[in-house]
């Protein structure tokens, strides 16, 4: 089959074997090259472990720390006639590079919400792992079903209060235009705080808890992204930005939950990056674009892997982590200076559909977005006849 990527306004429908392997061999040796501190992870549990940042969280615990990794994820494989999800063939790339290295890794594939899920996965790590000293918790779903009452939630992307008119790079037109979003009502901000927040980060705990397989002194995190007045309308100060405020909630509840262990939990905030979550939130390519065109200029731009890295480095294992006002682990610092956002502001204020190329980095962002895929690597020939079929060795 040869394979060119499908997209549909926000989403590419399809993805590319080859050009995902080849997403995750450059990751690895970006981490091959960092220097990590000894006193890092051994067995490492990534909940949501196939794409993004805890694709990322996996592949720094593997060979930046040469820990075990359990990952959950929930992905669709290839056929004959139709492509895999690109965590399928992430994750597949992942396993040989791992198995080569003769570092342990096992899988488990499906809905990381669900009770049985979480028992598969506990029968797992007490069968070949022990006990986890680091849990990433990494999901990104629009929907999540509540695993006691089977009631299903759907997430919304919407402001509270007021609706919101703003600027908008619409990447299926490639202009700039307007997008006006209505506010959401209780029920969709409650929706997405069940979805979004930290409700099933402290499940997971609770259960590994109560499974015994959680060692002393263990640490955990959920990722978050809190970003500044531009993007607050829609994100920060909107249902999603509820969602992310009740990861707080649950960070306290795990730092009681396991205070006999002397367990440390966090929220990290990281980077706007370009993923499959926040191609979708209005504000986001626009502002993206423009961050990267700032940070790129200054030197200071770092992907998802670079973010991760540095995180485990200097935050998570670092001798003097760095905190936020609310907080958090605060690794998006770089982005977060006011010198920063004051020119993001003005390319954002100035920017029409005549000047996208010149005043952002718009095909940057756009060849990150490919690149979520697999597609758009310049050592990948995409007119080759590539099997679709990629087997993914210890997956359950």
């Amino acid at each position: 089959m040869v394979i060119k990527p499908k997209i549909r306004g926000f989403i590419c429908t399809n993805a590319h074997p080859a050009g995902c392997a080849e997403s995750v061999k450059r990751q690895i040796s970006f981490v091959k090259e960092q220097e990590f501190a000894a006193n890092g992870p051994k067995n490492v549990l990534v909940i949501g472990a196939s794409t993004g940042y805890g694709l990322a969280s996996r592949i720094v615990s593997t060979f930046g720390h040469g820990a075990n990794t359990l990952g959950i994820f929930f992905e669709k494989e290839g056929t004959e006639r139709k492509t895999g999800s690109a965590g399928w063939y992430n994750t597949a790339a992942f396993q040989q590079a791992a198995d080569e290295a003769g570092i342990y890794s096992k899988s488990i594939n499906g809905d990381a919400f669900s009770n049985e899920i979480k028992a598969k996965t506990i029968e797992t790590i007490k069968a070949d792992m022990g006990k986890i000293d680091l849990v990433v918790y990494s999901l990104a779903s629009p929907r999540r079903t509540d695993p006691n009452t089977g009631e299903t939630y759907s997430s919304t992307l919407k402001p509270i209060g007021n609706s919101v008119t703003t600027k908008n790079l619409n990447t299926s037109k490639r202009i700039i235009d307007e997008v006006s979003v209505e506010a959401a009502n209780e029920d969709e901000i409650a929706n997405t705080v069940k979805v979004m927040g930290g409700e099933d980060w402290e499940m997971w705990i609770n259960a590994l808890k109560d499974a015994d397989v959680l060692s002393e002194g263990f640490k955990t995190t959920a990722y978050t992204y809190i970003g500044k007045k531009l993007t607050w309308p829609i994100y920060g100060h909107a249902t999603i930005g509820k969602a992310k405020e009740d990861l707080d909630r649950a960070v306290t509840a795990i730092r009681t939950l396991t205070e006999d262990l002397k367990g440390e939990a966090y929220v990290s905030s990281l980077n706007a990056v370009v993923t499959q979550a926040s191609s979708a939130i209005p504000i986001m390519p626009l502002y993206i674009s423009a961050l990267f065109k700032v940070m790129k200029e200054d030197g200071t731009y770092e992907g998802v892997i670079q973010q991760i890295s540095a995180l485990f480095r200097e935050n998570l294992y670092g001798d003097t982590p760095r905190f936020d006002d609310g907080g958090h682990l605060f690794q998006n610092y770089k982005e977060l200076e006011d010198s920063v956002q004051e020119r993001v502001q003005a390319v954002w204020d100035s920017v029409d559909t005549d000047t996208i190329d010149e005043m952002t980095d718009y095909v940057g962002y756009h060849q990150e977005f490919l690149h979520l895929f697999g597609f758009d690597y310049d050592n990948v020939d995409y007119d080759a006849d590539i099997n679709p079929v990629a087997e993914i060795a210890n997956v359950i």
